[in-house]
């Protein structure tokens, strides 16, 4: 047996670093350090044929083509000219106007053409083929088990999956959350199609699914046997593993941003806030409860980390006009691996008040370098962190407001257990229990299959 596992999107875009792309590539990077009883292989696929990925980093820009380098100046010019968009969106007389916002966006459409339209036609008349130092053309034979780890929803390789799964190749789909079919409110609405869609295809396709945390694994079980019915779902097999927690892309002795080295220069006790800023993360909620704080005038500062996402609007206004900005709130949304390192090994606490994850990655890269955690009451994260996190109440910011009062006045963090004798899965150990379960799941089922298979034939016999 032979498992292939899926990293497409992660291949075609190594730059990005959010939290399905650190999974991706820290499990990609283990592979070859994990002692499993089974070969495994990276693969991304790409214009019907699957590649074993020999790199998930990119070429260097001088081994491209011109035609290549032009793809990767237009496609960061694109990027930064839509970043530029959303910035000037938030000003002044656009924030105040929907009809004058309208007619900036059409506006910027328009002038965004002479960046589309080149990316269009070069990726028409370029080579797609991967250079052969990142992929080769793997074939693919009977009995080899697919293990879809990236994010896949928008993938277009479904005919491929197809054809494998009819030539005897067994798919398996790794699970990370539910929460575009769980939580819609907190979505793009086209994701929410799109995942609607792709979940209804996997439940069908997928012989097996693994999730990020139980929490996650009973969710999927039910929303799949809705699906396609008891009989059908009980025909597959339902697991979960858990994420390691180092960051994989530290470089020593980075230059750090001298803002960052300045907010942790001081005294004042900084609580850390990372992750994407979208509605579930539930930022408004941090900003409720320190203004509760700073009204006792308490020292503590809030220093938010992560890209600015989707819906969130008001929220970055709020936050770039507060007061307190660079006084006691701080941003960072383009902090990279050293940064994040720093802040983690520097801060006080995290505080982490999602509405819904599917596993929390913050909280286990924080806690395993002792940096203690305050987290939201939700299933998933007791399930992580157990007695060892404070929690708070989701419906009211005072209560996370009082745990960091607790913690500053008497210096005791406000948990059941010391997280001293706290201990959590490197990547190593996470890549390990994700192949060493789903090999076993895959063998019980071949094994059931041959006993069926000869039961049917004694059967016949008699």
């Amino acid at each position: 047996m032979r498992l292939l596992v899926e990293c497409t999107y992660v291949y075609e875009h190594p730059n990005d670093n959010s939290g399905i792309q650190r999974v991706v590539r820290n499990v990609i990077n283990q592979l070859s350090a994990v002692d499993a009883s089974v070969e495994c292989i990276p693969i991304m696929m790409r214009g019907g044929e699957v590649h074993q990925v020999l790199s998930l980093a990119p070429l260097p820009t001088q081994q491209l083509s011109w035609k290549q380098k032009l793809r990767v100046k237009l496609d960061h010019w694109r990027n930064r000219f839509w970043c530029l968009h959303a910035h000037v969106e938030r000003l002044a007389p656009l924030r105040y106007s929907h009809t004058l916002r309208r007619i900036f966006y059409v506006l910027c459409r328009l002038a965004g053409l002479s960046f589309s339209i080149p990316i269009r036609l070069l990726d028409r008349f370029t080579n797609d083929t991967p250079a052969p130092e990142r992929a080769v053309v793997i074939e693919c034979r009977e009995g080899d088990q697919l293990l879809l780890l990236d994010s896949s929803w928008h993938a277009d390789f479904f005919p491929l999956a197809e054809r494998l799964k009819r030539e005897g190749v067994g798919i398996i789909s790794v699970i990370y959350d539910l929460i575009p079919l769980t939580h819609p409110q907190f979505c793009d609405a086209g994701l929410v199609k799109v995942f609607d869609r792709w979940f209804d295809w996997i439940s069908r396709t997928a012989d097996g699914f693994i999730a990020i945390s139980s929490t996650i694994s009973e969710q999927v079980k039910a929303e799949v046997t809705s699906r396609i019915g008891e009989t059908e779902a009980g025909t597959r097999w339902f697991d979960h593993f858990y994420l390691g927690s180092e960051l994989d892309l530290v470089v020593a002795d980075k230059k750090l941003e001298n803002r960052l080295l300045t907010l942790f220069d001081g005294t004042a006790p900084v609580y850390l806030m990372v992750s994407t800023i979208e509605p579930r993360k539930n930022h408004a909620y941090l900003l409720d409860a320190f203004e509760l704080l700073w009204q006792k005038d308490s020292p503590a500062c809030l220093c938010i980390v992560g890209k600015v996402g989707w819906k969130c609007d008001d929220l970055i206004e709020r936050i770039e006009s507060h007061p307190e900005l660079n006084q006691r709130l701080f941003m960072f949304n383009s902090l990279d691996d050293a940064g994040l390192e720093y802040a983690y090994n520097h801060s006080r606490a995290l505080v982490f008040p999602s509405y819904v994850e599917g596993f929390g990655l913050p909280l286990v890269e924080a806690m395993q370098r002792g940096l203690p955690a305050m987290a939201s009451a939700i299933p998933v994260f007791e399930e992580i962190g157990g007695d060892f996190m404070a929690y708070f109440e989701l419906g009211q910011p005072a209560s996370l407001a009082a745990l960091v009062e607790n913690f500053e006045q008497t210096g005791r963090f406000p948990a059941a257990k010391n997280l001293q004798q706290w201990s959590w899965l490197s990547w190593n150990d996470s890549t390990r229990q994700l192949i060493e379960r789903t090999a076993t799941h895959v063998m019980q089922a071949k094994s059931s299959d041959r006993i069926l298979s000869g039961f049917d034939v004694k059967t016949h016999s008699a």
